[in-house]
């Protein structure tokens, strides 16, 4: 599995609006969801809290795909 760079400008960077800029989704809600569902993996670990803080090179993991933060 190839990671998908994500080109972040500001850190650190909320999970729901990491998925937003990713274009994973389209808006909070469906992100809310998302996470709630227990669909992320963040750093090898299911996230639950959308507020969840990322850094540069962590690793988010959706849907069999991995990206990258950069």
């Amino acid at each position: 599995m190839s990671d998908i760079i994500v080109e972040i400008n500001r850190y650190p960077i909320r999970l729901g609006q990491f998925l937003k800029l990713a274009n994973l989704v389209q808006d909070g809600l469906e992100a809310k969801a998302l996470i709630l569902e227990g669909n992320i993996v963040v750093n090898g670990e299911t996230e639950l809290r959308r507020g969840r803080q990322l850094n540069r090179d962590d690793i988010i993991i959706f849907e069999n795909s991995r990206y990258l933060c950069r």
